[in-house]
């Protein structure tokens, strides 16, 4: 399933420090001001991609348990403690409170396949753009938010912790590792890393988290699946997947060239059955993340790289207006 050759830059895109082409911090930072109407908790508006059948996928924040007390009116009577109540022949209930947050996890992909786009910005871009969102809308709702960003090369872990600051230094590892990018890049594509991280957020994400994948999906695998099955058990799972137009349907532009790890290839995408084994190779991609997503009760979020991303996920989730 892993694709040999994958475009690391659009034909036209030169490596500059265009916004489009890189990330910029001041821009992440400024995200936040669009991190609004959505929210990742288990009440979603009535077309948001987190309702219905996945509804009973988020957990939300649980419960502790405070004390028992004799029951008021209004009390909740399935709160009632029989027990107590039997041995003092007065109505008692438990009282509990909700946890304080729900620790949310994000797995933020910045491999050299993510270094791609033909629209508005790469993909390396958009994930970065989609982890401020995902991070700043986390801390307004005032739980923890840690994450695992990495490259072909490092795996850079940021346990879940709540304050303003860590939103920032998430944002700072994305970006560094995002100027690492380069269409003269050398380093071979490493289809491996997506496990490793995966492996990683099995490992720190204990019970109860919220992991959010936000990735292109190279080189997912059988193991791949194993490893998304043993984090789904016991955590809420959401898949964001980065795509570009190009990689769906390679259009007839007469010949191309297409760059990776320091080589170049030169393809004639006016050949029907270049351009058809081109975009099957998407497809199979796509198809085996659908797949497991909807076998598994995993929200999938498709976000391209064409349009603003803060809005696609408002669409996506289901634009809660905000009251004046």
């Amino acid at each position: 399933m892993h694709e040999s050759i994958l475009p690391s830059v659009a034909p036209t895109v030169k490596t500059s420090k265009h916004p489009d082409v890189y990330a910029d911090l001041t821009d992440l930072v400024r995200i936040q001001y669009k991190a609004r109407g959505y929210t990742f908790l288990p009440r979603q508006p009535v077309h948001s991609v987190l309702a219905g059948r996945h509804a009973s996928r988020l957990r939300g924040r649980g419960l502790n348990f405070e004390e028992i007390r004799r029951y008021l009116p209004g009390d909740d009577i399935r709160n009632m403690d029989w027990h107590v109540t039997a041995r003092t022949c007065k109505p008692h209930v438990r009282v509990y409170t909700e946890e304080r947050d729900h620790p949310v996890l994000l797995l933020i992909d910045q491999r050299q396949n993510m270094f791609f786009g033909s629209r508005r910005a790469m993909k390396s871009v958009v994930a970065a753009e989609a982890a401020a969102l995902a991070a700043w809308r986390v801390f307004f709702q005032g739980d923890r938010v840690g994450a695992i960003v990495f490259n072909d090369h490092d795996i850079i872990e940021i346990k879940p912790h709540r304050s303003r600051n860590q939103v920032v230094r998430i944002l700072e590892t994305v970006t560094r590792l995002n100027h690492q990018l380069s269409a003269e890049s050398l380093a071979a594509p490493n289809p491996a890393m997506y496990n490793e991280a995966l492996h990683r957020a099995v490992r720190l994400a204990s019970h109860d988290y919220l992991i959010m994948s936000i990735s292109d999906g190279f080189g997912i695998d059988n193991n791949t699946f194993r490893l998304g099955t043993q984090v789904a058990a016991k955590n809420d799972v959401i898949v964001m997947f980065i795509y570009d137009v190009l990689e769906a349907a390679l259009p007839n532009a007469g010949r191309l060239v297409f760059g990776q790890a320091g080589y170049q290839l030169e393809v004639d995408s006016s050949d029907a059955t270049l351009r058809q084994k081109f975009n099957a190779r998407f497809q199979d991609r796509f198809n085996s993340i659908e797949s497991f997503c909807r076998q598994r009760s995993v929200p999938r979020i498709a976000i391209n790289t064409e349009e603003d991303v803060a809005e696609q996920v408002r669409a996506r989730l289901g634009y809660i207006p905000r009251r004046k």
